[in-house]
């Protein structure tokens, strides 16, 4: 079955465009997995949010996975491109760019605050024909808030060097492969220390840290179609399930289930 390929018009409403007097306009859709929004650009900033499901954004030579009740932002002008893993209700929010919440061009995939989920629902269901005071005071509220919820990122960096994207392509497609960096070195022609050189100047961080930042993104949708932990962690090379999720709770503080999702 091909996959389907949206434009910018059929992936969610169309709304207005959002202005100085109105800094927020709204939209929402609920897409199949599978779905694809091909790379493109928005003069206003998105914020993104997915009431159920998981996506993937691609953006500034990165991957970012944004499970559900998470949201992802998107700052204006930023080439982005977006791949629905899992059947998704999307909620997408314009954001005029006199009033982003972040400053710079890097996206950020945050946990909604409980405030922030209850003032997005109050602003989805006002009279989208009826600019009132009701409506500037959510609207200030919403931006204000943003910025104070906590950034949970799952987001794969991506390499220019092509002897590390050698590696990158086949860790991505076989995110379990136990190889060393050490036995990645003899297969794409590269000694250790030069891959480790690339691995901290051109994606921020080490091996190990990259490594473990694909198999969270992999996890994401097998654990929201609902696989077991523990065939989760024998899928992305894990020893055992307590190994697994030690490793989620170690990089953000919570169990797997928590950060996925599936416990609100």
């Amino acid at each position: 079955m091909p996959i389907p390929i949206l434009n910018d018009t059929s992936f969610h409403w169309r709304r207005d465009q959002p202005s100085p007097q109105r800094p927020i306009t709204m939209a929402g859709r609920d897409l199949r997995a599978t779905a694809m929004l091909p790379p493109h650009s928005h003069d206003w900033g998105q914020f993104t949010y997915a009431l159920q499901g998981v996506m993937r954004v691609d953006a500034n030579h990165s991957s970012w996975i944004v499970p559900s009740q998470r949201a992802i932002w998107i700052p204006p002008g930023v080439v982005h491109a977006v791949t629905v893993l899992e059947n998704t209700h999307l909620r997408p929010m314009s954001v005029h760019p006199s009033r982003a919440p972040f400053a710079g061009p890097e996206c950020k995939v945050m946990e909604l605050s409980g405030l922030l989920r209850e003032l997005l629902a109050a602003m989805e269901q006002h009279d989208r024909d009826e600019q009132s005071p009701r409506e500037h005071l959510l609207m200030e509220m919403i931006l204000d808030e943003i910025p104070r919820c906590a950034v949970r990122p799952v987001r794969v960096p991506l390499p220019a060097d092509k002897r590390l994207k050698a590696l990158c392509d086949a860790l991505i497609a076989a995110p379990g492969a136990e190889l060393t960096l050490a036995g990645w070195a003899a297969q794409v022609g590269a000694s250790e220390r030069t891959l480790a050189r690339l691995f901290e100047r051109e994606l921020g961080m080490g091996f190990v840290q990259w490594r473990q930042q694909v198999r969270l993104a992999h996890a994401a949708p097998l654990i929201a179609r609902g696989v077991p932990l523990s065939q989760v962690a024998a899928e992305l090379g894990y020893t055992s399930q307590s190994a697994f999720s030690a490793m989620c709770k170690k990089t953000f503080g919570c169990s797997p289930t928590t950060f996925f999702g599936l416990q609100h």
